[in-house]
């Protein structure tokens, strides 16, 4: 089994962060009220294809949970990782 991810919340940049080995994978939002609206998911080249990208989004999850808040997945990315994952159907917006 894997740690959580260490995601943080960057409200000042508008975006999601993961540290990874000092490279960062993020994921830009804006806000809508209670919504959260992801706009862009981008990791590094060198992290591409290890599975960052995954981790910053199920860190992304676990916030939107403890918060309370939905999503809209507006980045490609996004949007297909959160249809993977059926148990977190509840934070999309209907």
């Amino acid at each position: 089994m894997t740690e959580p991810a260490n995601v943080t919340d960057n409200p000042e940049r508008s975006r999601f962060e993961l540290d990874v080995n000092g490279q960062t994978v993020f994921a830009n939002y804006r806000r809508q009220g209670e919504t959260v609206i992801i706009t862009h998911v981008e990791a590094p080249v060198a992290l591409r294809g290890t599975g960052a990208s995954g981790r910053l989004m199920q860190g992304i999850v676990e916030i939107l949970q403890q918060r309370n808040e939905k999503v809209v997945p507006l980045c490609s990315y996004a949007a297909a990782w959160l249809k993977r994952k059926p148990e977190y159907a509840g934070l999309l917006t209907p």
